[in-house]
């Protein structure tokens, strides 16, 4: 079962990108899928390479991305998929890797693509 401080909630998220919170949007999904739309802002490390791409220094993380690298403490630090299972796993690697406070957008980006076309 999943625990509260690994989830944000649609609200949540949509409250810290209004705020312009220091925010880190990473969508793990496909290419394919992110050709097909995506989160303003978030940028996109399919989730094989999570491991491998959070394990960048940072000037080369900054090169491959086109922003910092999070710290390990980065506050908002949020993956998200589809619909919550690659976004989980995801979350799960990062936070392997140091990232304390990864998050993941459970109901990711069918909910949110839903809730932002009303």
């Amino acid at each position: 079962m999943a625990n509260a401080d690994k989830e944000i909630s649609y609200s949540d998220l949509k409250s810290l990108i209004e705020k312009g919170e220091e925010l880190v949007i990473v969508d793990v999904r496909s290419k394919a899928e992110v050709d097909k739309g995506h989160i303003s802002g978030s940028i996109h490390i399919p989730v094989e390479n999570v491991g491998s791409d959070l394990s960048l220094d940072p000037d080369a993380f900054k090169e491959k991305f086109g922003v910092p690298k999070p710290p390990l403490d980065a506050p908002n630090l949020v993956f998200h998929c589809l619909l919550g299972r690659r976004g989980e796993a995801a979350t799960e690697k990062a936070r392997s890797l140091g990232f304390q406070n990864a998050r993941n957008f459970a109901g990711g980006y069918k909910e949110w693509s839903e809730r932002e076309s009303k």
